[in-house]
């Protein structure tokens, strides 16, 4: 689940389009005018698209538009528009509508960064970028090894979304999280009881998950919380939705969770002792997704918890109710 390395990442960069030159002689009868002031009748500037079309990962349509064309212009095939949106024949797009884009990327592992980090970042299965690049999804990646990141080319199952529209489409890495930030019909939970033994430091843009653990201490940089328990305390989904991932992290996290609440939002659940639904599986809100642990890196018995806007990991304690 990156958009820092990210999943969603938006290029500034401006397409001006041509203007076309008038070649219409003015009529005879016109010819004595007097000619308008160009200071009262300035050009129309052309209007300037927030990305080029052919670096753009996410499209608005606009009016007039068809899908062949925005694969074209965008030189993606029209057909991986069509599975990473779920679109359904005839395929037709409407003015407003939000596309996203597919594109192959790659990545270049950086010293102590983890396979299972990097999928985080980017939010994409770690099974899909192993696959993507031959290697063994439960070995160890080397830094300075280049990866593919593939695009995902099919939409998700249907899961419990939010109800109201949601304007946010680029999550701010620089900026806490609040409530405010949460759609109305999505609200976190606690997914354990127990205090915060630490809690979450914002990373610099463009640091990785795993260059943030790198720096353990205080004030370093800090994806998630950890909440104190015992091994065995249940732990609970904060939110309804899908099940993205469910197993074992050879690195870092140990046995993990994490559940994709639509629109972006992903909550993870780590150090796990057990893992106690499957990949695939719909949970409501307070059902139980597994036992806290210590198969962290780290041997203390706790639950780690993420939540995540497009990848971009957000404070917990900002979203969760007050206790």
């Amino acid at each position: 689940m990156r958009r820092a390395g990210r999943l969603i990442a938006g290029l500034a960069l401006a397409a001006a389009l041509p203007a076309l030159a008038a070649t219409d002689k003015p009529a005879r009868s016109q010819a004595k005018a007097k000619p308008k002031s160009p200071s009262k009748t300035p050009a129309k500037a052309a209007p300037a698209a927030d990305t080029h079309p052919t670096t753009e990962t996410r499209h608005k349509v606009l009016a007039g538009e068809t899908l062949g064309g925005i694969a074209g212009r965008a030189e993606v095939p029209r057909i991986l528009i069509i599975e990473a949106n779920g679109l359904k024949p005839p395929y037709a797009v409407r003015e407003g509508q939000v596309l996203v884009i597919p594109r192959r990327r790659s990545h270049t592992v950086k010293e102590g960064e983890t396979g299972f980090a990097i999928a985080m970042d980017y939010g994409v299965s770690w099974s899909a970028i192993a696959v993507a690049n031959g290697i063994d999804p439960r070995g160890r990646v080397r830094a300075g090894q280049t990866l593919v990141i593939p695009t995902l080319t099919k939409a998700p199952p249907p899961v419990p979304a939010p109800a109201t529209p949601d304007s946010d489409d680029e999550a701010d890495e620089t900026r806490p999280a609040t409530r405010a930030d949460q759609p109305a019909a999505l609200r976190f939970t606690w997914p354990a009881p127990g205090k915060v033994r630490r809690g979450f430091v914002l990373r610099a843009k463009g640091v990785s998950s795993s260059e943030s653990r790198a720096r353990r201490s205080k004030t370093s940089p800090h994806d998630g919380i950890d909440i104190a328990g015992a091994k065995g305390d249940p732990v609970r989904a904060a939110a309804p939705g899908l099940v993205w991932f469910a197993g074992k992290e050879p690195n870092l996290y140990g046995n993990v969770v994490i559940i994709d609440h639509g629109r972006g939002w992903f909550s993870a659940y780590a150090k796990l002792s057990r893992v106690t639904v499957k990949k695939g599986e719909l949970v409501r809100a307070g059902e139980r997704v597994g036992l806290i642990g210590n198969t962290g890196s780290t041997s203390t018995t706790e639950l780690h918890f993420e939540i995540r806007r497009n990848t971009v990991p957000r404070d917990p304690e900002a979203l969760l109710p007050k206790r």
